[in-house]
């Protein structure tokens, strides 16, 4: 199967440059697949999967926090992100306690801001507990 440059960004740290068979992510508007030669193409990301498809067929999970997913047809394929992680370094025990926090604010919550605030925690955390549990696959 034909490759394609792609990266993964995130404010701190660039956590993916390299050749990827394919990419799998879920836009705004629904699920992705990026092959190598694919149409330019931006689209909005919220909190999900990336699955990827390395040169030589190994597959890797990251959980994203969200953020934008940028296609084109002769340069690097990104995604920016504010936050990604693999399924092999997520830390269960501390996504599970940010679970509870989240879930803890969502009851505590006065305002929407509040509401909507926990609401995101608790689907990072949900997302990156799936994402820890997919990798082991």
């Amino acid at each position: 199967m034909r490759t394609f440059k792609f990266m993964v960004i995130t404010p701190d740290k660039i956590l993916f440059d390299g050749d990827v068979e394919q990419v799998i992510v879920r836009t705004t508007e629904g699920d992705v697949g990026i092959l190598a030669g694919h149409e330019n193409y931006v689209a909005n990301l919220p909190a999900g999967v990336l699955k990827i498809t390395l040169a030589g067929g190994e597959v890797k999970y990251s959980a994203i926090a969200g953020g934008i997913l940028k296609v084109s047809y002769e340069k690097t394929t990104r995604i920016i992100t504010t936050a990604s992680e693999w399924g092999e370094d997520i830390d269960v025990i501390w996504a599970n306690r940010s679970k509870e926090d989240a879930l803890n604010k969502i009851k505590q919550a006065k305002t929407d801001s509040e509401m909507s605030r926990a609401e995101l925690k608790l689907k990072r955390a949900l997302n990156r507990i799936h994402v820890s549990s997919l990798q082991k696959h």
